[in-house]
């Protein structure tokens, strides 16, 4: 046909079909070339994309089968105070978010002291808020209750919420971080320094696992309330729902706290407390590598060493170290809080040849070797030289009236904010008793 032909068949063709109907159709197919551009322009991204080494890897395992973070670990009957197992519980470690005890500790401190309360709200800085996961998502400028900061802590171990407590109560993270590692030291921990209050990556902030079960049994005995919060399952903050990290609780009987950590350096950490049948451990493991190994690892410790703590307590409760002064209290307060302090109770060491062997170290043998071979338990107090005043406090901590007892008791069984209003009762009573004493 020939090129004129072909016009007078188009026009003819153009005659029978509607005006709209032409644009319609030549719409189209504007619409279906621009589609093909797309589609081969997409085709020519993800083939760029799969050769840039800026794309993010495939989901694998975070660890290879190289990693081995150092490991540690202790078992310390409470009552007792005897070293039912360890191995390197005197080596230095990253304590990781097992940081995060010794941040709340603080923070219990100041509610005891009526500093702060439940309801206070806590600015959140920039700093704060740009903390890095996991976080509750914290924004500037913004404020956040005490007790969400708490809770937030507890199960969903914030390191935004960490900061804000740090600054609220030592006016900075780096001043926070000193009176830190002063607590540490007045509760005998000398092998741990704090840097922050989080426990993020610092190659200086250091501790051992025979310290961190010298902070995981203080922090009960001092505060036997606000302890407590170790135990929420879960957390709803901002209509998000947070999960405690601590896998044990309600899953190994007895277990009601405290506290897990993660960093590359430090590996996966734990501290335990379990109450069975009367009898009370706390445990300590830093250095496995996933969390199962180092859940299957404290499973394994609980169960092969609680049948041997006591039920009868024997060795005098921690508290902080006669005379020591820590440097957030100023001078209007220094009279009572020496007057406060008692005699640090630290754990020695267990004879040399305690150490298993080098192969239970590895994951497969701590998930399913046989119970440990456990020392047989000693008396590892050691008690530092006390003034005449501080022996007689001591005597009165272990003579409190009965009703002192049965109101911690009480306390125990109550949801927080009514054990706080128990708790009250029970510093009433100490005062009629002589200058006050943590509780056992």
């Amino acid at each position: 046909m020939s090129e004129r032909g072909y016009d007078r068949g188009a026009a003819g063709i153009r005659a029978h079909i509607a005006p709209g109907r032409i644009w319609t159709a030549s719409h189209w197919l504007r619409v279906a070339g621009v589609l093909i551009a797309m589609m081969i322009v997409g085709a020519a991204w993800t083939q760029t994309e799969a050769r840039s080494p800026r794309k993010d890897p495939p989901k694998r395992p975070i660890h290879g089968p190289n990693y081995h973070p150092p490991y540690a670990a202790i078992v310390v009957d409470d009552k007792s105070g005897f070293v039912l197992h360890e191995v390197s519980a005197d080596e230095p470690r990253h304590p990781a978010s097992l940081t995060k005890i010794m941040t709340l500790y603080l923070l219990f401190e100041q509610i005891e002291a009526g500093k702060l309360s439940l309801d206070t709200e806590l600015p959140i800085s920039t700093w704060a808020a740009l903390q890095n996961p996991t976080k509750l998502g914290l924004k500037a400028n913004q404020t956040i209750k005490v007790e969400d900061a708490i809770k937030g802590l507890v199960t969903k171990s914030a390191n935004d919420a960490a900061v804000v407590v740090a600054e609220a109560i030592g006016g900075s993270e780096e001043e926070f971080a000193k009176l830190m590692t002063a607590k540490a030291g007045a509760l005998g921990m000398l092998g741990t320094t704090y840097v922050n209050a989080s426990g993020l990556p610092a190659e200086a902030q250091i501790t051992t696992a025979r310290d961190q079960a010298v902070l995981g049994r203080a922090i009960q005995h001092r505060f036997p309330v606000y302890y407590q919060y170790f135990a929420t399952p879960s957390f709803r903050y901002k209509g998000a729902e947070m999960r405690n990290h601590n896998n044990l609780l309600g899953q190994v009987k007895g277990v009601d706290g405290i506290k897990t950590g993660y960093t590359e350096a430090s590996g996966y950490n734990l501290t335990s407390s379990v109450r069975r049948d009367e009898k009370h451990i706390v445990a300590v493991v830093l250095g496995r590598t996933s969390n199962g190994a180092r859940d299957a690892r404290m499973r394994q410790l609980i169960e092969a060493h609680i049948s041997l703590a006591s039920t009868q307590r024997t060795a005098p409760i921690i508290v902080e170290a006669n005379g020591q002064e820590t440097p957030h209290q100023d001078n209007a307060h220094q009279g009572d809080a020496l007057q406060d302090h008692a005699p640090v109770v630290a754990v020695a060491p267990a004879a040399p040849n305690a150490e298993p062997p080098a192969a239970e170290r590895s994951d497969a043998a701590a998930a399913g070797a046989n119970a440990d071979p456990v020392p047989v338990p000693r008396p590892r107090l050691q008690t530092a030289g006390l003034p005449a005043r501080a022996s007689k406090r001591a005597a009165t901590a272990q003579a409190l009236p009965a009703r002192r007892q049965r109101l911690t008791a009480k306390a125990s069984t109550l949801s927080v904010p009514q054990a706080i209003s128990t708790l009250r009762q029970t510093r009433h009573v100490e005062r009629n008793v002589g200058p006050s004493a943590p509780l056992q």
